[in-house]
Parts: structure tokens; C-alpha cells; sequence
């Protein structure tokens, strides 16, 4: 029996992202389990991987992107205990999962609740829990507190809105005009980034505990200067730099934690849902695990921008980086 998934065959633009056919399934070692995905969504880190300047990644074309997966257990290797056949669980990758199947290791996957939509749960995975950790894990929010979101018509930003209402924030999102009235929805106040200064704003309300940024480049200086004393700028992308409008990343990152040292109590971080993982997995396990609580009980609901097929990644892509986007493209997989 094959399979489909969705290679690159070399680094640059949609068009390198390609359907191929795979003549047998691929078979878990002792410590995996084979997945049969039902969904995977397709975000912006895919496309710094498909154009080989995403920070840390070692792998040369051709492989496969897709940051993360929820499908259902279809064979276990023959060390797993803790999973079964039929069990629907959920991973982040990092890499692979644009794939009717893939194999994973046991120890890294988290178990879904039964009834949840595939979609909505995938949408978690990646940019929920990286605005969970955000508030909770880096910038340890207060209820009441004021914040800044970027980009707060995206997936990640959307997801920040979501779980920033259920702490009762005051939130401030830059987006363009066309994703204001989702920002109104889901309780922001939303700033044109083009045509009003966005650091006047905030500081004429006092300025914001904490600015989640993933722009880069010339915004984190202007993020910084939003902030009150005390507040935390947390940088968590380059977008700028990403498509091409920026300078340096190793140079961006040195000189926004060298503000630290600035005698004015406010403070930087970077964060990275990876190297978090990597430190605390247990963090990792039990975040998702709330978030999926949160979604059984209609606490929150994923902003889904489109629910498109496997073999539309290249049009995926290309909405992505026409910002074309409000919330999460999923790309449904293995469906009957």
C-alpha cells in the first residue's frame, strides 16, 4: 500500500513544493508509532523551511515541511505501550508532516480528546500553545493587564486574542484594515499598523505590560518603546527578516537581549516553542493538554482561515505569503 505526500524537492519558492507518491508505508521502530494523519496546518514557519532560512534547520531537500500533525494511531513499533491502534493524538514535528502517513516517536506524542474536530485540534498544536506559553510561561500575565499583539489577525496572534479575553486583558492588535473587525470579535482594539504610530498610541494609554512581536527587525525597538516600566517585550519571529525585508537575525537577537541590561525595569525574552520543548517537555504535554480542555468545553474555538487539501500546499503557501490570511490554513488529510 502507498502513500501521498507533499516534498520539497530543492530550497525557494512554492512552486518547489511537489506531490509524490510513495510506493510502500513508512514502518515505525520500536520506540514509534505510525500516524495516519487527519490533518496538518500549513503556517509561515513552513515557509521560512521551504526556503531554507529557518534558524536551526539541518535537513537538505528533499523532504517533506509541516510543523505539526493530529491523526489517528494506525501501528504501534514494538516497544510502545502507552499508545494503541486507533487512538488520536497530536505531535509538532517540526518538519514531515505534509504526509498521508508518518512515523513518530512515542514519547513525544500527546493523546486528544475523543469529539474534537481534527482541524481545530491541530490548530493548537503550534499556535496556541505557542501563545499559551507566551503569556503563561514567558510573560506570566495578570488578569487585567494591557498587551500589544502583532500581527493580531494571524494565527498565532488570533490565538493570543483568545486566550488573552479568558484572562480578561486589555488588548491592542496591529493588523491591516481588512482583519479589524475579527479583532473587534474576539475583544481587541485593532491599529492600522500603516497609518497610525502604534507605540503613540499605547503610550497615550499609559503604555502595555507586555508586546508579543514576531515582525522584527526596526518593530522590536518600537515594541520596546511601548512598554511600561516593569513590562516584557517578547520576540518570537522574524517576519521582516523572513521575507526578505530585514537585516541579520543573529545580530537582531543579540541586540534586543543586550536591552536587557537597560536601567529601565523593562525586560526582553525570546521565545521559542522548539527550544522550550526541549528544556521543559513536560511543559509542552501539559499546556496542550489544557488547550484541548479549553476547546472540549467551548472555551476557545481556532480561527480557521481555510480548510484546503493536501495537494494544495503550493496555493496554501502562496496565501500565507500574500498575507492573505486570518487565523490558521489547515490542510486536510486522509479524508473519506
Amino acid at each position: 500500500m502507498g502513500y501521498q505526500r507533499v516534498i520539497m524537492t530543492e530550497f525557494g519558492g512554492p512552486e518547489v513544493l511537489q506531490v509524490v507518491e510513495e510506493a510502500t508505508l513508512p514502518e515505525p521502530a520500536a520506540d514509534e508509532v505510525r500516524i495516519r494523519a487527519l490533518a496538518t496546518s500549513a503556517c509561515f514557519t513552513d515557509t521560512l523551511v521551504r526556503k531554507g532560512i529557518y534558524f536551526g534547520l539541518k535537513k537538505e531537500p528533499p523532504f517533506a515541511p509541516g510543523y505539526d500533525v493530529v491523526g489517528v494511531v494506525d501501528k504501534v513499533g514494538t516497544a510502545v505501550s502507552t499508545f494503541k491502534v486507533g487512538q488520536t493524538v497530536a505531535d509538532l514535528t517540526v518538519t514531515d508532516a505534509y504526509a498521508e502517513y508518518i512515523c513518530r516517536p512515542a514519547a513525544s506524542l500527546v493523546p486528544v480528546p475523543d469529539g474534537l474536530d481534527p482541524a481545530e485540534a491541530v490548530s493548537l498544536v503550534l499556535s496556541y500553545v505557542t501563545a499559551y506559553q507566551m503569556l503563561h510561561r514567558v510573560a506570566k500575565m495578570q488578569r487585567g493587564q494591557t498587551i500589544l499583539i502583532h500581527g493580531a489577525g494571524g494565527a498565532v496572534g488570533t490565538a493570543l486574542l483568545e486566550l488573552g479575553r479568558l484572562l480578561d486583558l486589555k488588548m491592542y492588535g496591529t493588523a491591516s484594515p481588512s482583519k479589524h473587525e475579527l479583532i473587534k470579535q474576539l475583544g481587541g482594539i485593532p491599529i492600522d499598523y500603516r497609518r497610525e504610530d502604534f507605540v503613540v498610541r499605547v503610550q497615550a494609554d499609559g503604555g502595555v505590560d507586555a508586546v508579543f512581536d514576531a515582525i522584527g527587525d526596526a518593530y522590536f525597538k518600537r515594541s520596546f518603546d511601548s512598554l511600561k516600566k516593569g513590562g516584557t517585550l517578547v520576540a518570537y519571529g522574524f517576519y521582516d527578516n523572513g521575507m526578505g525585508k530585514g537585516g541579520s537575525v543573529p545580530l537582531e537577537y543579540m541586540k534586543v537581549k543586550l536591552w536587557n541590561l537597560l536601567p529601565n525595569g523593562r525586560a526582553t525574552h525570546f521565545y521559542s516553542i522548539g527550544d522550550l520543548r526541549k528544556k521543559q517537555p513536560g511543559w509542552f504535554r501539559e499546556d496542550l493538554a489544557a488547550l484541548f480542555d479549553l476547546l472540549a468545553r467551548g472555551k476557545i474555538k481556532p480561527v480557521i482561515a481555510r480548510r484546503m487539501k493536501l495537494e494544495d500546499a503550493v496555493e496554501a503557501h502562496k496565501m500565507i505569503e500574500e498575507a492573505a490570511v486570518k487565523g490558521r490554513i489547515v490542510l486536510m488529510v486522509n479524508e473519506t
